[in-house]
């Protein structure tokens, strides 16, 4: 029954070392082979020698034992060879070293907290990554701009019309909507917790300050980042998957001049156009509640934003959109430009292009809020 389990023997002389194979070398037979070929040591200097002429049996596992353990010596520098093989057997040899490559390896165990910290960091890396390669991707469609600008023959004005309607005239109806529900619910609950003190007619400056200072210009960028900034990514991601791109450089043209600096200047003109209608419909929404909720008149409504409301709070919403725009557009189009030639690699780059979007709208509009509260405006 000895012979029927995977063993060795191993002989040597003064030029080599022997390592002879006997039993049946198949799955159900290996036992802890595997282990145990693992703890030959392998420190002296003598060539090792695989002998294979007394084996019983042998499949495919026995095989790819045998063949890893040679693969592990002839990296080293010490092993000769597999010898005595029959023809059925080196075949099976044969068979494992062609398919060597696609033997999928199993990973070390990592402790999960390890594990955690590396993916962390790894991300941390990545992200520091994009957002240099954003910097300079914002570097060069700035460059583009100016020798447009130095140079009008340059602009291409059917892409900028083109972008223009899509990005601005399109989105009008969707950000009149979800902006006036904002402001209907901010008159609503507003409206509710001053009516306990009495002042419930200071729900017309809570509405005001609100949407003309943050809400309008805020919603109006998400949604922008969330229609005109995934399109974005999704059309250039297409043309540089589909090779279009690298087409327009073969003939000399420039990609960026092309295809970015349209579409973010477009983004750049429609964003304080959609800004206004923006604070438009929430005034607007938050009156109609005022009026049915509150008893507030319409006479009196636009009186107190008259005598109350200055002028800056509109104009501190509207300084910002044209800087959320410049981040939606390039970020967008940046996006676009890393898509590979999957179709998976466009919908990650999209969604990617969502989120670093909308986050980097709310970081600058939180800056713009410090910024402007230190300054008094």
């Amino acid at each position: 029954m000895a012979s029927a389990i995977a063993h060795f023997e191993i002989s040597e002389n003064d030029q080599e070392v022997t390592i002879s194979f006997l039993g049946r070398w198949v799955v159900s037979c290996l036992g802890d082979a595997d282990q145990r070929i693992r703890a030959i040591d392998c420190s002296h200097e003598k060539a090792i020698r695989l002998d294979v002429s007394s084996i019983d049996q042998l499949d495919t596992a026995g095989a790819w034992v045998i063949y890893r353990f040679h693969r592990r010596l002839s990296e080293g520098g010490m092993g000769i060879g597999i010898t005595g093989a029959e023809a059925h057997f080196q075949t099976l040899f044969d068979v494992v070293a062609e398919h060597e490559e696609h033997v999928q390896k199993i990973p070390p165990h990592k402790h999960p907290l390890r594990e955690m910290f590396e993916r962390t960091g790894r991300q941390v890396e990545r992200n520091y990554q994009d957002l240099y390669n954003s910097v300079g991707f914002f570097g060069m469609s700035l460059t583009t701009f100016l020798r447009g600008v130095v140079d009008p023959r340059r602009f291409r004005a059917v892409s900028f019309v083109h972008h223009l309607e899509h990005a601005g005239f399109d989105a009008v109806t969707i950000i009149f909507t979800v902006s006036f529900l904002v402001g209907a619910v901010i008159a609503y609950m507003g409206g509710e917790l001053l009516k306990e003190f009495g002042a419930e007619v200071l729900t017309v400056d809570l509405i005001a300050y609100s949407v003309l200072r943050e809400f309008g210009v805020l919603l109006a960028a998400i949604m922008i980042a969330g229609r005109s900034g995934s399109a974005f990514t999704a059309q250039i991601g297409s043309m540089k998957a589909n090779e279009e791109i690298d087409a327009m450089r073969t003939l000399g043209l420039n990609p960026v001049e092309l295809l970015v600096v349209p579409r973010v200047l477009a983004l750049v003109v429609a964003m304080p156009i959609l800004t206004f209608i923006a604070d438009v419909a929430g005034i607007f929404g938050g009156a109609l509640i005022s009026l049915f909720s509150l008893d507030v008149s319409p006479a009196m409504f636009v009186e107190t934003l008259e005598n109350e409301i200055e002028l800056r709070h509109f104009l501190t919403g509207l300084v910002k959109a044209p800087v959320f725009a410049v981040l939606i557009g390039v970020i967008g189009c940046y996006q676009g430009m890393r898509v590979a030639d999957t179709a998976e690699s466009i919908g990650e780059h999209t969604t990617r292009s969502v989120v670093q979007a909308i986050f980097a709208v709310i970081v600058a509009d939180a800056l713009f809020a410090m910024f402007f509260q230190e300054i008094g405006f």
